[in-house]
């Protein structure tokens, strides 16, 4: 079995080309759920959704999220009632979120619903939530804390942020299984995420990175960090505004106490030095997934670690 900890778009994009290279039912993949929040009265769970939207094919690819071809219908309608619409939710979306906010709310935990929805969305890998209790991320940006998603799509990245926390990390536990399969893993990946607020929350729940460093499994990651900037998304303004370096290195250096090896893009090859006197070993490959070829080649890459 092959365990993966994953975040949203870039995550989703590397797991299409390993499911092409590990079959699905050999594949668990452990997901962030600190971008999860209520909105318009949805229990909305973004990065879980579009891991399951990707990879079943239906995933809107110009705009990196929701599904294609989808309406925005309820959304004006919701705009004539008043409501601030910033976050973009589709028709068809919507029917995963109403479908998961009422079986929420009848018990189920969000394990249990969450491999409902990719079940009926034609997936056979293992999607599991890093937990099923409240656990959110927050960003404080001029002595404010907000939400992470309002930071990301409301305010388009636009603030400075001085820190970051994650709400319901001191009393979170991990979903059922999280534990165990990283303990009984093969191999384990860490996707081209965010380090910080995507791998990042995963981490932040209790017992998980301890697990990561006592797993008998090798331990792989990708750099989302190009030549000091991220392909998508503000991990590079993140780690930045952390203190941390904006590059293949300082992803290592968050990893560093579990991590074995990095792949790193081939244009930060002069970095393969650095990376490797951290006790990290550096594969250079080209991590820039264009195609499906490159994924699928990222995947191989990647999994050959564990041979």
């Amino acid at each position: 079995m092959i365990v993966s900890l994953a975040g949203g778009v870039g995550a989703a994009r590397f797991l299409e080309g390993l499911v092409r290279v590990v079959p699905q039912r050999e594949l668990t993949v452990i997901g962030n759920v600190g971008d999860d929040m209520e909105i318009y009265g949805l229990h909305v769970s973004p990065d879980l959704d579009i891991v399951t939207y990707t990879l079943s094919g239906v995933v809107d690819t110009s705009k990196g999220w929701g599904i294609r071809n989808d309406t925005f219908s309820f959304l004006s309608t919701l705009r004539r009632f008043g409501y601030e619409t910033w976050f973009n939710i589709g028709d068809q979306d919507l029917a995963t979120h109403t479908f998961r906010t009422e079986q929420l709310r009848k018990g189920r935990s969000l394990s249990r619903v969450t491999a409902t929805i990719a079940k009926r969305f034609g997936l056979r890998i293992r999607l599991l939530p890093a937990t099923n209790d409240n656990f959110q991320t927050y960003v404080t940006c001029n002595g404010i804390q907000r939400h992470f998603q309002e930071y990301m799509v409301k305010l388009q990245t636009k603030p400075r942020v001085q820190r970051v926390s994650f709400h319901g990390a001191k009393s979170a536990k991990p979903a059922h299984d999280v534990i165990r399969s990283i303990r009984q893993a093969h191999g384990t990946i860490i996707c081209p995420s965010n380090p910080i607020v995507s791998i990042g929350a995963i981490l932040n729940v209790p017992r998980i990175r301890n697990a990561l460093r006592n797993t008998a499994s090798r331990i792989v990651a990708v750099s989302p960090i190009v030549r000091g900037k991220t392909i998508k998304g503000p991990a590079d303004k993140l780690m930045s505004a952390l203190g941390i370096e904006p590059t293949a290195v300082g992803v290592a250096e968050v990893y560093r106490d579990f991590l074995d090896v990095l792949i790193l893009d081939r244009q930060d090859r002069r970095l393969a030095k650095t990376v490797e006197g951290l006790g990290i070993k550096a594969v250079v490959a080209n991590t820039i997934m264009a195609t499906l070829e490159d994924k699928i080649r990222l995947a191989r890459t990647a999994v050959s670690e564990f041979s």
